[in-house]
């Protein structure tokens, strides 16, 4: 898995954003992915000839993933008169490969805190 572009929130700032958002499109409820205290959201390429070739030789491309952390898994957060769904994607080892890689790099993880929270 190649991601292109890593981008980082608060998580009660993303929700934020999200409500948002939903509420100026006229609805809908976003979904997000959670694993091992990371939720995030990945972008892909459109399905061209070189995402497909690329597919089929084991490479999958993400123009980007958007993350944050949430320590604890909740099926939906209800924030800003918004409903956002969370689905537990822990089953899919890749999801958790890329967790543990979010976790290491975040600015916000208390793993990675010079200082006690």
């Amino acid at each position: 898995m190649i991601i292109h572009e890593v981008i980082e929130y608060k998580f009660e700032d993303w929700v934020k954003q999200i409500a948002f958002s939903t509420r100026s499109s006229g609805g809908g409820i976003p979904t997000m992915q959670w694993t091992n205290g990371i939720v995030f959201s990945p972008a892909n390429f459109p399905t061209t000839n070189s995402t497909v070739d690329e597919q089929l030789k084991g490479t999958l491309h993400w123009s980007s993933v958007s993350f944050a952390i949430k320590e604890k898994f909740e099926k939906q957060i209800v924030k800003e008169n918004a409903t956002i769904n969370l689905v537990d994607v822990s089953v899919n080892e890749i999801f958790k490969e890329l967790a543990t890689s979010l976790k290491k790099q975040s600015k916000y993880s208390t793993a990675n805190s010079d200082t006690p929270q």
